[in-house]
């Protein structure tokens, strides 16, 4: 079970001089779009370089151009109607932490909403696939309407580089669901940033639940047989335990938009969290326009999701097991029986559960989310999504099948059971 990039802002581009110079400034421009005799092909960019200099022996009433401005303007022309459709300055988009100028916004780390970006991954995506890009007076006009008040973070981010319209209309709409979506989406950003990426999200983590709460109950009842209810304590807190693993494991893989502010430290931690920043949310997740994985990434987000499965599981085999064997023990200290099996070792448990969902649950689960996404882009799928909805229910059903024998197995190579 399972943490989007760069946007094209409005159209049009904005020149940084004052009214009084636009005639001398576009005196010093120079545009030359070439349009190819291929009428089938609807548009081309043309990236044009212009650059506007001062004249110190200029005469004119505006005063000329006061200072040297250089700029790159992208220029992308329809060919059908021979018409520039959008052109604005890389320089609205800024730069990836230290990358050295590459026309993204910076990236941050863990979709928690404080610390990173909006933008360089989970929230690049060109105009065709969240809309257009919404400017800071066309947020503030859409939200007002609404009677709605955006999150700190989402604001800034309307500010800079705007808002695709698609993920603004999206959480206006879960906002203002019943409770409880509608109160975690204001107060969880966590979720929201999920949602936004995945509406599908709470779906998945839900049949994640489900299944591995049944399956689980169908187990325990089957294993303790008459002595279910006398260790119904046991069965509460394994049933716990898993449930918080279920929405650990869906959450870590899943996809999601970044909001914030990057971090600018120069600092070994500032290089590190930047590094990990840059990874994809899993090995499979999809490139898009402007977002782009290497191998390597998709190798170090294979290893990195494994220290954090791994440490969930630790931390809640700790938890778990460590309920688990006080309620033995206590019971044990009232009524002893020679039918009691012995106390499962805390420590060696918890080692077991770490090791099992670094290795086996991460391996399981990153090819999952790699089938779902396959399914989910099929034509099929979204002709008819509830074929996505079924896939999804059917793979992690056979999934929880078979982790749960594969986990029994491992418990006995280790001797814990």
């Amino acid at each position: 079970m399972a943490a989007f990039s760069s946007l094209r802002a409005s159209h049009g581009f904005h020149l940084l001089s004052s009214s009084n110079a636009t005639t001398s400034i576009e005196a010093k421009i120079c545009v030359s779009i070439s349009f190819s005799a291929n009428r089938s092909s609807l548009c081309r960019s043309s990236v044009i370089r212009s650059e506007l200099k001062s004249s110190n022996d200029s005469s004119s009433d505006d005063g000329g151009v006061p200072q040297e401005v250089v700029r790159d303007v992208v220029v992308v022309a329809a060919e059908k109607s021979d018409e520039v459709l959008e052109a604005r300055s890389p320089l609205d988009f800024g730069s990836s932490s230290g990358d050295g100028g590459n026309g993204k916004v910076p990236s941050g780390g863990s979709g928690g909403g404080g610390d990173d970006d909006f933008g360089n991954r989970d929230g690049e995506e060109e105009e065709g696939n969240f809309g257009p890009v919404l400017k800071f007076e066309e947020v503030m006009r859409e939200t007002e309407a609404r009677g709605v008040s955006l999150p700190a973070d989402m604001i800034e981010a309307a500010r800079t580089i705007g808002i695709p319209k698609l993920l603004l209309l999206r959480y206006l709409d879960l906002q203002a669901s019943g409770w409880p979506i509608g109160v975690l989406m204001r107060t969880c950003s966590l979720l929201r940033d999920r949602m936004l990426a995945d509406p599908s999200f709470l779906f998945k983590v839900g049949t994640e639940v489900l299944i591995d709460s049944c399956c689980a109950t169908f187990a325990e009842v089957q294993k303790r047989g008459d002595d279910f209810w006398a260790e119904f304590e046991l069965y509460a807190a394994d049933l716990l335990v898993g449930v918080v693993v279920d929405i650990a494991l869906v959450g870590l893989l899943a996809p999601y938009v970044r909001f914030g502010k990057a971090s600018t430290s120069t600092g070994f931690s500032g290089r590190i969290a930047r590094t990990l920043g840059a990874l994809p949310s899993s090995v499979f997740e999809a490139e898009r326009p402007g977002c782009k994985f290497s191998i390597q990434q998709r190798i170090g987000t294979y290893f990195y999701k494994g220290v954090l499965y791994g440490s969930v599981g630790f931390v809640c085999g700790i938890i778990g097991q460590g309920i688990a064997n006080t309620i033995m023990t206590a019971k044990r200290n009232v009524k002893k029986s020679d039918e009691d099996i012995p106390v499962p070792p805390l420590v060696k448990s918890a080692a077991l559960w770490g090791v099992f969902l670094a290795v086996s649950s991460n391996t399981r689960y990153q090819i999952i989310n790699g089938l779902e996404r396959l399914v989910e882009a099929s034509p099929v799928a979204k002709r008819v999504p509830p074929v996505a909805m079924a896939f999804t229910v059917g793979v992690r059903f056979a999934n929880n099948i078979y982790g749960g024998m594969q986990f029994v197995d491992w418990a006995r190579w280790s001797g814990v059971q």
